[in-house]
């Protein structure tokens, strides 16, 4: 479909971009205007998706009751804005660490507002039939966005500066603006609009009565909190636990690129997302990330990254499609800002606590936290899934001569 392929296009380079200047702006501040701390690279990533946290239902609520091709035309240029601002400064040998600081804080407010619109307007480009693999695609674009990113910023920055890096991401803005005037507004499928009051208590209720969204939300908290602080475990590994330039941590990030991309196109090749692909993801980076935190050198701890990226990915993609395809339509912008706002909320509170950890401990705990909590999280929620299970099995024995096990998603998203 043309509209697909052009957003999707435009998508996959804004969010490349975006995370080359996210991993320019934090190897600014771990190796010019700080000497390798982690706490000050802690509070930029936390100031960065604080927002997401604290505009989630409302940004939900603008997905859902404006057209959402306009909130991101407005939103994708006020990122544009601010990540030119501070590559300028950055080239001009201007920029101070309350400027990152602030950069990052109006990014982050933007990014807030653009995420659950983002996420839910792929499902108004395809016809219905094509909505999964839809989803899958565009999830897999914004992930992939998110490892590929940090593997080219390191070349770049290696090359040139780290400036550089910030002003191409201010430049991949422009394709993705492009891409959405582009579109053929005739061939759309605009979701039903919300216009009445109490919709923000509408959508925490809707969530509030799904024990099946509840888990995977919950799941999904504990990654992004936790698991997915590439952005400065790698950094931390390559400069301070291997002694290694930029160069080197660019290469972290070209073989995890190998494994997500890898697990983008098995994503887009499944015709439905299934919770077992979720779980046993999980699983997969409970183990990758451990062994990463021990790898001895540099060799074997890009090598583990391989994994990582993979189960990383898969898990990211694969919750993102069940909460969306197990949600109604008119209900997707809010539940997907809740999405968001659990996936990148813990990320103020996690981040500094890494950081924190990595000067503390140093920077193999701050991957090893990582594994140690999607463990945990994991143990708990096979643990209610077992108790409740027991009752199922209970209650049709006493009914009829049948057994069935469910995790308690819809039969589609199962």
């Amino acid at each position: 479909m043309p509209n697909y392929r052009r957003y999707a296009g435009g998508s996959l380079v804004s969010n490349t971009g975006t995370w080359m200047g996210r991993v320019g702006q934090d190897w600014l501040v771990l190796t010019q205007l700080t000497d390798h701390s982690a706490t000050a690279l802690g509070t930029v990533t936390g100031l960065q998706f604080a927002p997401f946290l604290l505009l989630a239902p409302w940004s939900g609520a603008l997905a859902d009751r404006y057209p959402k091709r306009v909130i991101m035309l407005v939103t994708q240029a006020v990122m544009m804005a601010a990540a030119l601002v501070l590559g300028v400064l950055t080239v001009g040998g201007w920029v101070r660490l309350w400027e990152v600081d602030v950069a990052a804080a109006v990014t982050g407010i933007a990014a807030a507002i653009d995420a659950p619109a983002r996420q839910s307007f792929v499902s108004e480009i395809v016809d219905a039939e094509l909505v999964s693999n839809a989803v899958a695609l565009n999830s897999a674009s914004f992930n992939s966005g998110r490892i590929v990113g940090p593997a080219v910023a390191g070349l770049v920055i290696a090359r040139w500066d780290t400036g550089v890096a910030m002003l191409l991401n201010a430049a991949s803005f422009l394709v993705v603006i492009a891409a959405l005037l582009a579109l053929d507004r005739s061939a759309l499928h605009p979701a039903p609009t919300s216009r009445g009051r109490g919709g923000i208590l509408e959508g925490v209720r809707y969530v509030r009565g799904r024990r099946d969204l509840q888990r995977v939300l919950l799941l999904v908290f504990v990654l992004g909190t936790f698991g997915m602080n590439f952005q400065i475990t790698t950094a931390l590994m390559a400069s301070v636990e291997f002694h290694q330039g930029p160069k080197e941590f660019g290469v972290l990030g070209s073989v995890m690129a190998v494994g997500s991309l890898a697990a983008a196109l098995l994503s887009a090749r499944r015709p439905r997302a299934r919770t077992r692909t979720f779980l046993l993801a999980l699983v997969g980076f409970v183990a990758s990330s451990g062994l990463a935190a021990l790898a001895p050198t540099y060799p074997l701890f890009a090598l583990a990254l391989l994994p990582v990226g993979l189960s990383a990915l898969t898990a990211m993609t694969t919750a993102n499609a069940l909460v969306q395809l197990g949600t109604e339509p008119g209900m997707r912008g809010r539940v997907m800002a809740l999405y968001m706002a659990i996936f990148f909320g813990g990320t103020p509170v996690g981040a500094p606590l890494i950081g924190w950890l990595g000067d503390l401990a140093g920077p193999r705990w701050t991957i090893g936290v990582g594994s140690l909590a999607v463990a945990l999280a994991l143990a708990g929620v096979a643990e209610q899934l077992r108790r409740h299970d027991r009752m199922r099995v209970s209650l049709d024995v006493r009914t009829r001569p049948v057994v069935r096990v469910e995790f308690g998603l819809p039969e589609e998203a199962r």
